[in-house]
């Protein structure tokens, strides 16, 4: 199993999947035409698009950070049928894969707690739901928690409690509010739009700066500016956030993390034309 290893400035940071799945293309870019956004996201019989749960794995050198957990495994059969989820623990095996085990996870950063983000923050074990990363300290924004907890926006699909309750028994959530440094160079930034407490990841190290956009930009596709989800609570919200930060991305330079793009997890973005982003791979 091969992925993209990198270094940004101290922090080794290495893309590893939490699973593939497909969605209704429609939903995933809202009021855009299909025959504009299938050019790039060809979708199968049942109007769905391939996409991947890219999480990274980050090495301060002291702590080993999980961002994102992917779909997990704790799916009917109708739901994995439905979303064309696979039928194993595709994050235990990346995680693995990269010679750690989920012991050795200190910290779990999760952007948001919707399932294809926060569904591998448990696991199965005989039959109950548990923490995935027995060592592990979640941080977790305390409004997204009880947005979730409140079914906020009837959001009561992608808010399962199953992957968010066995945390807090076993005591390992940090509840933050606002931006939040984890460790020195590696912050939490409150974005809000896609849900009221979405927050992104950002790495400013040596010069070196990246981030993780979680879902204000899913896949590269979703760089042109008006090309917004119909999961996105607060869309305009979303739009001016995506032209603020691409902007300053372009400008200084940061390498971007696409938390759901099949082909292309990372890239650097430069402005093409007024409110016109490209990427380079």
């Amino acid at each position: 199993m091969s992925y993209l290893i990198m270094k940004l400035g101290k922090f080794e940071i290495q893309t590893v999947s939490g699973g593939k799945y497909k969605l209704d293309g429609g939903a995933m870019f809202g009021v855009i035409p299909k025959p504009l956004w299938e050019k790039t996201n060809p979708a199968d019989e049942k109007n769905r698009i391939d996409l991947e749960t890219n999480c990274l794995l980050i090495d301060s050198g002291d702590k080993k950070i999980l961002v994102d957990t992917g779909n997990g495994t704790k799916f009917s059969p109708k739901e994995k049928d439905i979303f064309g989820l696979e039928n194993r623990s595709v994050l235990e095996e990346s995680i693995k894969a990269k010679g750690l085990e989920p012991l050795d996870i200190d910290i779990v950063i999760l952007s948001h707690l919707h399932f294809d983000h926060a569904g591998g923050a448990t696991m199965n074990e005989s039959g109950k739901a548990v923490p995935a990363f027995p060592k592990a300290t979640y941080i977790i924004q305390k409004g997204e928690w009880e947005d979730a907890m409140n079914n906020f926006g009837i959001m009561k699909y992608s808010y399962r409690k199953e992957n968010l309750i066995p945390l807090q028994e076993s005591g390992q959530v940090e509840f933050i509010e606002g931006d939040f440094e984890v460790v020195p160079g590696l912050h939490t930034r409150v974005t809000g739009a896609h849900t009221r407490y979405h927050q992104i990841i950002q790495i400013d190290s040596k010069d070196d700066k990246g981030v993780y956009l979680a879902d204000l930009v899913p896949t590269t596709s979703h760089l042109k500016l008006p090309y917004l989800m119909a999961y996105d609570l607060f869309p305009h919200e979303v739009l001016l956030k995506k032209k603020e930060l691409l902007t300053q991305a372009a400008e200084e330079k940061w390498r971007i993390f696409f938390d759901h793009d099949p082909k292309a997890p990372t890239g650097k973005i430069f402005k093409e034309k007024e409110d016109v982003f490209g990427i380079e791979v």
